[in-house]
């Protein structure tokens, strides 16, 4: 089997636009679907220990599920590119060269992942590349969700023969602006069920502290003897309920150890092993930080691909990305874009089994 890629018709967007669903297959079989609206990860079909496929990310078989009254109402961004600045800004605002600058504030009194129409929400311009690859193209007007400069995004998302699927980001802008962009797919390893019993590892010594609306306090603190303390293999479920608030879970921020930023090539990030099914994923990235979220949020109102509901706890992200509130955070990774720069992101997810 040669790696290809097909397209189709995924669904028609209230503006009358076609969205496109890609189907990316690697020479092993692996199958990995890619809608051009949001560059959303519909399904992700990867093998377990007996070689038996099965789709390990949460969304929905049509564009109608993304595009719902209780999916917008929910807001879980189910596979998507989040953008222009992934996450969180505290109270929506931000001062950039002596200037103020206001967003949206649509989690509470903070801005998330890009606004009110992010790049999760956008139809992409889409280009099947050569094997199981597709190029997606957005350009992000200035003064786009109160953001400064026009912001020209590329992703590249790869499938390779290794059974990794790899998303290579690129940006430029006319003026200076925050980015921090992140693919938001939620996993689940065994395909149905909760992910509380998946072993977690991160190359994680220190995360952020938040406050009750999940804006970092700047304080960097180590994990060592906290619930956070995921540098040895751990259940994700086994400590939710040591880290108090309701709902329980995690939706923090960890800072990775720093071999991407010495060396400029992705460094390990993650492990999960899934004991049932012995699926294994793999991060790897060039990002400073991961956000370790459980679907702590997802609360049973949707109902995704093959009748299963999404309730708590029914899948896990790991989104690479700079720190929450970098840009009023000076002592945290830089995520100000100037036009004589080019953003850059690499991240790959790899499978096996054991």
């Amino acid at each position: 089997m040669k790696a290809n890629v097909t397209k189709s018709v995924f669904g028609k967007l209230p503006s009358g636009q076609i969205a496109h669903l890609f189907t990316l297959t690697n020479a092993k079989g692996v199958v990995a679907k890619i809608t051009n609206y949001g560059t959303v990860i519909t399904e992700l079909h990867v093998p377990d220990r007996t070689g038996q496929l099965g789709d390990v990310v949460l969304g929905f078989d049509t564009l109608a599920g993304y595009l719902s009254p209780a999916y917008r109402k929910s807001g879980p961004y189910f596979g998507a590119t989040c953008g222009r600045v992934a996450n969180r800004i505290a109270n929506g605002k931000f001062v950039l060269a002596g200037k103020n600058f206001s967003l949206a504030t649509n989690n509470g009194p903070n801005a998330l992942h890009g606004g009110i129409k992010g790049f999760d929400k956008v139809l992409w311009r889409a280009t099947p590349l050569k094997g199981a690859a597709v190029r997606f193209d957005h350009t992000s007007p200035d003064g786009a969700e109160g953001y400064p400069g026009k912001l020209t995004v590329t992703v590249i998302m790869v499938l390779t023969n290794a059974n990794e699927l790899v998303i290579d980001y690129t940006a430029t802008a006319t003026k200076p602006t925050p980015v921090n962009l992140t693919n938001h797919s939620y996993f689940n390893l065994a395909g149905r069920g909760d992910i509380k019993k998946h072993q977690l590892t991160l190359a994680a010594d220190y995360y952020t502290p938040k406050d009750p609306t999940n804006i970092p306090t700047g304080e960097v603190r180590p994990v060592k003897g906290t619930p956070f303390d995921f540098t040895k293999p751990a259940p994700i479920g086994a400590r939710f309920a040591k880290l108090g608030g309701q709902p329980q879970g995690y939706d923090h921020n960890f800072v990775l150890r720093g071999d991407a930023a010495n060396s400029g090539a992705p460094a390990f990030a993650a492990r999960v092993v899934e004991p049932i099914s012995g699926r294994v994923l793999e991060v790897f990235t060039t990002e400073p930080g991961v956000q370790l979220y459980t679907a702590n949020w997802l609360d049973g109102s949707l109902t995704g691909k093959g009748g299963m509901v999404y309730a708590p706890h029914t899948g896990f992200c790991l989104e690479a990305q700079h720190f929450p509130d970098s840009v009023n955070r000076p002592h945290f990774p830089n995520t100000i874009l100037r036009p004589s720069e080019t953003y850059s992101q690499l991240t790959i997810h790899r499978f096996s089994t054991k």
